[in-house]
């Protein structure tokens, strides 16, 4: 029982992201990982599913059913929705709800305004917080990343999302230049979505632009393009109808919200105080985030750059690891945290 009673209420960190939110547990570990995604009934504002099983709803909903994602860019889209996603799972992790009062750590992205930061403090506190602190998600992800953030030395990460895209130098436990675009991996899906609409006349789903993007989606030209088959609905006759793509033909699809990711790295260490620039050169850039598995992106980079280039080890949980360390070793990390107590 007392083993039991020590979970409950237990500090937690949130990486709230656009496209998942992963919940992470002191002494735990991340104890979950879903999307960021809400069925809701039109007709009675009831929520009828939460992550997984809500975005299997997308696309196939009836008249009366939305699947919502409440969080856009990085940033809260739908306040009301995301407090409500955001109760959900803190009570799916802590079962009994009137001694959930954990003390909460929530990524954010680096350029958010004050507002927005707000919404996600009181977001927190209203779905049961007792105390809610801030991490930028580049830092968390250099933290997740097993950088050295407090030491006196240049390290340079890139987080490509769902929604934006974190480019940050960090030394001494602090964002030395960041840059935050709010390009990343739904502008990818959406790029698919419009060049498969413009060239074949078909309109396709989201969940079928994110699984052709994972497929055969490339930064870089490779060795032994693949082709793959996509089905969607023929504009001009309304019908299903299936065409086959390659993967150059991906690639050009994407090439513009690629660009963009490039020319962020490119002007953050343009940014970049000359001492930092020879410790990067020295040390790399490290890749998190769902976009650090996009095929070549690495590659493109190195080559654009002429820096070394390190995928991180987890790159998907990379953000809620860091942010996980932080409620782990909470005295030693406060520093990286803008601590928002509740009032």
């Amino acid at each position: 029982m007392a083993n039991n009673m020590s979970f409950i209420g237990r500090d937690m960190a949130v990486d709230l992201g656009t496209a998942n939110t992963l919940v992470y547990v002191r002494g735990r570990g991340i104890v979950l990982n879903e999307p960021s995604v809400v069925a809701i009934n039109t007709n009675t504002g009831g929520i009828l599913a939460v992550g997984s099983e809500a975005k299997k709803m997308i696309g196939r909903t009836p008249g009366n059913i939305v699947a919502v994602r409440p969080l856009k860019d990085g940033v809260i889209a739908d306040f009301e929705i995301t407090e409500r996603m955001l109760r959900y799972f803190i009570l799916k992790i802590h079962k009994r709800r009137y001694l959930a009062r954990p003390r909460v750590v929530v990524c954010v992205p680096s350029g958010i305004t004050g507002v927005e930061r707000r919404a996600v403090i009181e977001a927190a506190t209203q779905a049961g917080a007792r105390q809610v602190h801030i991490i930028e998600e580049p830092m968390a992800a250099a933290i997740g990343a097993g950088l050295p953030v407090h030491e006196a030395t240049g390290n340079m990460v890139v987080d490509i999302g769902g929604g934006t895209t974190e480019v940050a130098v960090i030394s001494l436990g602090g964002i030395v230049t960041a840059q935050s675009i709010r390009v990343a991996g739904d502008e990818l899906d959406n790029a698919i979505i419009q060049h498969i609409k413009k060239e074949y006349s078909l309109l396709l789903g989201e969940r079928t632009a994110e699984s052709i993007k994972l497929t055969i989606g490339s930064a870089f030209a490779v060795d032994n393009e693949e082709h793959t088959e996509i089905r969607g609905r023929d504009l001009v006759s309304g019908l299903p109808k299936t065409v086959v793509v390659s993967a150059a033909e991906v690639r050009k699809a994407i090439e513009e919200p690629v660009n963009a990711i490039v020319d962020a790295v490119k002007t953050t260490l343009d940014k970049c105080p000359p001492e930092l620039s020879g410790d990067i050169m020295d040390r790399g850039i490290v890749l998190a985030g769902g976009g650090a598995l996009l095929r070549g992106l690495d590659e493109r980079l190195r080559n654009e750059t002429g820096m070394p280039i390190h995928i991180a080890e987890s790159p998907l949980d990379c953000v809620a690891l860091g942010a996980g360390k932080c409620v782990e070793e909470f005295e030693a990390l406060q520093q990286v945290l803008d601590a928002q107590p509740r009032r």
